[in-house]
Parts: structure tokens; C-alpha cells; sequence
């Protein structure tokens, strides 16, 4: 009886150290990424923020409105809103929001930018990522850009009318500042950015980590087995639009490309969760950078879930009753 005591206990203080180096190892992992992904994130913010306060104090943005304003205004936007549509199209939400933070915006624009970001953003790299698993990187671009327009568009709607009168009185006060206090302001409130984007991104890099090593994906997947349905996917792809919906596109690449060539997954079943995942993807990371300027949780989330749904459904259609549009040429597997 004492060498059984002895041995559970000695069984019990190794099931408390494996637990502790797992957490360790976790703990360690995430501060690791974290910090390594903040400051490849300040090798984009800074130039590009500095840049971009630098263009709004000159005014030379307004100097091209002829130019930028028809297409601004077709998704109710002001032409300053190109700059950080284009640094988010081709960098991501990091450049987005640092091309965005010193500009003269309204809440209501800024949530409009936020949203065609969260759909659209570093075209270039996660369409390659899309290409190598399941959907081709034009098919790709033109859903996540199409289904960016027709979101802001009715997320626009939905929201109502917003005065100008604010964002262009703070513009004016911006542009009579001396380029000293511009740079003092910028400085101030990039350090404040800084600060949130690291605590954000350690923080969800540590629990990211954690739910690696307690295998805690599978289990939330078998959960969400309905809402897959809701989607328009399969549950075979529960793990690989979890992974994305939860790392991102870039995070999830090695799983999804693994799963790919391992053969798990129809033509069919891959293109549908490519066009869902690119259009919501990094459900908590990219959302939470744009909270952080004070924009609602609701517009953050909502929409590119109903955007992704309508788009995987409407796929669906134009593969079943409209085959001369080409898009049946997809195999079904069995």
C-alpha cells in the first residue's frame, strides 16, 4: 500500500511538471512570436505613418481629389481614405492602421476603411497561400475586392448619414499646425499605438500557443460542426477554416497546404473554404487592432461572417444553375 501511495505520488508530481513545461513552453513560444512579429510590424509602421502624417499636414492629398474622389465616393469614403486602403491592400491591417491613425477621419469612415480591409488586405502574399491550396490567386483577389465593395456599400447604408463638418474642421486645424507639432503629435500618438498593438499581439500569440498544446482545436471544431453547415463547408474542413478563422492565412499556410497535397479534401470542398476564409480570416487579431481605435466590436465582426456566407452561397448557385458562366467546370468528388 505505501509503494502504491509512493508510486501515485510520484506519478502525480510528474503529471504537475509535464503540465508546467508545457505551459512553460507555451509562455515561451508566444512571447517569443510576439515580440518577433512586433517589430517586423514596426519596420512597416513607422515609415509608413510618418509618411502618411507627413502627406495630410502638407495637404498635398487634397490636391488630387479629381483624381481619387469618384472612386472614394462610390463607397462613401473622402479621398484621404486611399491611402490607407492602398498600404492595407498591399501590407495588411499593420499598414492600414498606421496610414489611417493620423489622418482627420470620422468614426463612421473609419469603420467603412476598417471593413474593406478586414476583407481585402495583403493581396499579394495570402493570394499566393490561396493559389497553393485550392483556389486560383485571380479568382481569389476579385471575390475578396468584390465582396469588400458590396459590403461597405451596405454597411454604409445600414449606418446612415454622417456630417462632414467634424473631420474637415479637424483637417483644417492639422494643416495650420507647424510641422514641429506635427511630428511631436505623431510621435506621441504612435508610441500609444505601439504599446496597444504589442499587448495585443503577445497576448494572443501566448493563447494561441496554449490551445496548440492542449489540443483544444479539434474539440471547438466538433462544436461547430452547424455553423460549418451555415457557412456553405464541409466538416472535413472544420480544422483548416478554423485554423485560418483564428491564425489568419499566413498562420494557417503550412495546415491548409499539408492538408492539400495529402489529398483529405475534393477540388469542390478546398475552393469553398478558400473563398470563406478569404473574405474571414484572422477573426481576433485583425478586429481587435481596429477596436483599438475606437471602432464598435459589432462592425468589426458582423459583417465579413454575412459577407462570407453570401459569398460561398452564391458560388454555389453560379456552379449549379448558371454553367455558361464557366464556373461548373469544377469536379465533383465523391
Amino acid at each position: 500500500m505505501h509503494r502504491q501511495t509512493q508510486s501515485f505520488g510520484y506519478k502525480t508530481i510528474r503529471q504537475m511538471r509535464n503540465q508546467r513545461d508545457r505551459l512553460k513552453k507555451s509562455l515561451a513560444a508566444g512571447l517569443s512570436k510576439g515580440w518577433s512579429g512586433f517589430i517586423w510590424m514596426l519596420k512597416i509602421i513607422v515609415p509608413i505613418s510618418l509618411m502618411t502624417s507627413v502627406l495630410a499636414w502638407s495637404g498635398w492629398l487634397n490636391k488630387i481629389d479629381f483624381i481619387l474622389e469618384p472612386a472614394m465616393g462610390a463607397i462613401d469614403l473622402p479621398t484621404v481614405a486611399a491611402l490607407p486602403l492602398v498600404a492595407g491592400l498591399l501590407t495588411g491591417p499593420y499598414g492600414a492602421i498606421a496610414a489611417m491613425a493620423p489622418l482627420s477621419l470620422t468614426i463612421k469612415q473609419m469603420t467603412l476603411i476598417a471593413i474593406f480591409l478586414l476583407i481585402s488586405h495583403n493581396l499579394i502574399q495570402e493570394g499566393v497561400i490561396q493559389k497553393n491550396s485550392g483556389l486560383s490567386f485571380f479568382k481569389a483577389t476579385v471575390i475578396r475586392l468584390a465582396a469588400s465593395i458590396a459590403t461597405v456599400i451596405i454597411a454604409a447604408f445600414f449606418m446612415g448619414p454622417e456630417t462632414a463638418a467634424v473631420a474637415q474642421s479637424r483637417a483644417a486645424v492639422v494643416l495650420r499646425t507647424s510641422f514641429v507639432s506635427m511630428l511631436q503629435t505623431w510621435v506621441a500618438e504612435t508610441l500609444i499605438l505601439f504599446v496597444k498593438i504589442l499587448i495585443i499581439i503577445v497576448v494572443l500569440m501566448i493563447i494561441l500557443e496554449l490551445m496548440k498544446s492542449y489540443d483544444l482545436i479539434d474539440r471547438v471544431v466538433h462544436v461547430m460542426t452547424p455553423f460549418l453547415r451555415i457557412l456553405g463547408l464541409s466538416r472535413q474542413t472544420g480544422l483548416l477554416w478554423l485554423t485560418a478563422a483564428t491564425f489568419g492565412l499566413t498562420y494557417g499556410a503550412a495546415v491548409i497546404v499539408e492538408e492539400t497535397k495529402a489529398g483529405h479534401l475534393s477540388r469542390e470542398e478546398l475552393e469553398h473554404l478558400q473563398i470563406s476564409i478569404g473574405i474571414n480570416h484572422s477573426m481576433i487579431e485583425d478586429p481587435v487592432l481596429f477596436i483599438s481605435l475606437g471602432l464598435s466590436v459589432f462592425w468589426m465582426c458582423v459583417p465579413r461572417v454575412v459577407a462570407a456566407i453570401a459569398a460561398v452561397q452564391l458560388y454555389i448557385f453560379f456552379k449549379r444553375w448558371m454553367p455558361l458562366s464557366g464556373l461548373s467546370k469544377v469536379k465533383h468528388h465523391p
